[in-house]
């Protein structure tokens, strides 16, 4: 037997395992191949891509394509500006007449600091209890930046006020200032300071000066 070289090896065909497969292909199942080509045709249109991606069924049903309901927008409160550098903001604007200087108004507040920090009410934060107090709008008697807020002031009303101290506390005197050691020494430790009212307007009495002329 003649003995072959290296470079000769090279160049010889490699036998297959199974020569019955040589340059052919597999066999295909045409059976298989028919009803693969049915279930994916090769371009599929765009409904039924849709569809089978989930989208088309949420598009169409009744329920969930219903048009989505109108969207309000937020209600924006309005800060006024008076020239005594008061600022107000009205968060309800009730009911009624309006207050006029020289009424008699009964009211709730809450007085805190700038911060937030809590300095006095007439609510009490546990129990919720209030105890309104009757304020006569006058200057003379309650603080000037209080008496800005509830002019125009209806029953039912609400408004929340930054008074600074050039109209606030001028004078231990006037009102509304607490009857207990505790709260009125807190409240008086910041009359140096602009201070946050929000006010509730419970009821209006007519004017002194209105009940002196029907007697």
């Amino acid at each position: 037997m003649e003995t072959l070289s290296f470079p000769s090896l090279l160049q010889l065909p490699c036998s297959p395992k199974n020569p019955r497969y040589v340059d052919k292909e597999p066999p295909k199942n045409p059976v298989a191949a028919k009803n693969l080509h049915e279930r994916f045709p090769k371009r599929l249109p765009r409904r039924l891509l849709l569809q089978f991606m989930g989208f088309f069924p949420i598009l169409s049903h009744p329920v969930l394509a219903a048009p989505m309901p109108e969207m309000k927008e937020p209600e924006v409160i309005r800060t006024l500006k008076l020239p005594s550098g008061v600022r107000i903001q009205e968060i309800v604007e009730g009911q009624g007449p309006a207050a006029t200087k020289g009424d008699l108004v009964e009211i709730n507040y809450v007085c805190r600091r700038t911060n937030g920090y809590f300095v006095h009410s007439t609510v009490d934060q546990f129990n919720g209890e209030s105890t309104p107090v009757i304020l006569p709008l006058d200057e003379n008697q309650i603080i000037k930046g209080l008496e800005e807020v509830l002019l125009g002031m209806r029953i039912g009303g609400k408004r929340r006020a930054l008074i600074p101290p050039s109209v606030g506390y001028t004078n231990e005197s006037l009102q509304p200032i607490p009857e207990e050691f505790g709260p009125r020494r807190s409240l008086l430790s910041h009359i140096n300071e602009p201070l946050i009212f929000e006010v509730n307007k419970i009821d209006c009495a007519p004017s002194r000066a209105a009940i002196e002329f029907h007697a």
